[in-house]
């Protein structure tokens, strides 16, 4: 498990091997979501990266609103 400190500026520095796993780069924007006491940093990527990822995706048998529990 990768770890980090708070500096006194309240910047943190994401580990190397992280950085290289998910390829991110430098300015890169990422999303920071808090929830029950825990922060989890989200990367933002471009909606051009998103083409095709729903290819061959069945259209049939797809729940409605009311019938999701």
């Amino acid at each position: 498990m990768a770890m980090t400190t708070i500096s006194p500026k309240f910047q943190i520095v994401i580990p190397k091997e992280v950085r290289e796993k998910l390829h991110l780069a430098p300015s890169q924007r990422l999303q920071i979501v808090e929830k029950g006491g825990v922060i989890t940093l989200v990367p933002e990527v471009p909606l051009k990266s998103l083409k095709g990822a729903l290819k061959g995706m069945s259209k049939t048998d797809l729940r409605e609103k009311k019938d999701r529990l």
